[in-house]
C-alpha cells in the first residue's frame, strides 16, 4: 500500500469513527454531513471525496457495531456448553450487550433505518444478528439430535423477538423496574423457548 492509499484509508476510519461516536453518544438525530466532518476534522466537502453519502457512513457504522458486539458476545459465551446450552448464553449475552450499549440498540432496533441508510442491507444486519451468533451452535444441536434444523430456526426467531420487546420495555423504564428482574424474566423466557417448555 502506498503513501497515498494509506492517506486515504486514515481519512476514511477518522470519518467512520467521528460517525460512530455522534451515534454512540447523540443518536441518529446528531447525525448530518457537518458534525460528521467536523467532529472528523475535515471540511464537508471532503467526506464526498470518501463517501457516497451519511447513508454508506452509517451502514458501514452499524456493520462495525455489529462486529464489535458480536466480540463481546463470543468472548462473555466461551464457557458455555455448545447446542442448546450456549444458545441460551448467546440470547442472554445479546441482550446484556444492548443494556450495556442502549445508544446501540436504538440505533438497531429503534430508529428509522430506511431514513438514514440502505435499508434492506441494514435491516438484514440487524434482524439476522442473534441468528448468527448462534449458526454454530444451532448446527451441533441438529447433528447431536438435540433439535431438528426447522424448529430451531423458529425458536431462535422467536427468541430473537423476544428480547427485542423485553429490551424496549426495559430500557424505555417501563418494566420490569430493576435489571435483576429484566434479566431473570429473561432467562426464564429463553430457557422455555429453548428448552420447549410452556
Amino acid at each position: 500500500m502506498d503513501k497515498k492509499q494509506i492517506q486515504e484509508e486514515r481519512t476514511r476510519g477518522y470519518f467512520v469513527e467521528a460517525t460512530k461516536n455522534i451515534l454512540r453518544s447523540e443518536g441518529v438525530k446528531g447525525i448530518s454531513v457537518r458534525s460528521i466532518a467536523d467532529a472528523a476534522g475535515y471540511s464537508f466537502a471532503t467526506l464526498y471525496n470518501y463517501f457516497r453519502d451519511v447513508r454508506e457512513l452509517v451502514f458501514i457504522c452499524v456493520g462495525d457495531f455489529r462486529q464489535e458486539a458480536s466480540e463481546w458476545i463470543t468472548q462473555k459465551t466461551m464457557a458455555a456448553k455448545p447446542g442448546l446450552p450456549r444458545i441460551e448464553a448467546l440470547a442472554m449475552a445479546y441482550a446484556d450487550y444492548f443494556v450495556e450499549y442502549p445508544g446501540i440498540f436504538q440505533l438497531f432496533f429503534i430508529e428509522k433505518l430506511n431514513e438514514i441508510s440502505n435499508s434492506q442491507q441494514t435491516a438484514g444486519l440487524v434482524y439476522n444478528f442473534l441468528s448468527d451468533l448462534c449458526t454454530t451452535d444451532c448446527e451441533v444441536a441438529t447433528v447431536s439430535g438435540q433439535l431438528g434444523n426447522e424448529e430451531l430456526k423458529d425458536r431462535i426467531e422467536l427468541i430473537n423477538n423476544l428480547v427485542a420487546g423485553a429490551l424496549l420495555f426495559y430500557l424505555n423504564r417501563i418494566s420490569p423496574p430493576s435489571y435483576t428482574d429484566f434479566r431473570t424474566s429473561l432467562q426464564k423466557q429463553v430457557a422455555m423457548i429453548v428448552q420447549g417448555k410452556g
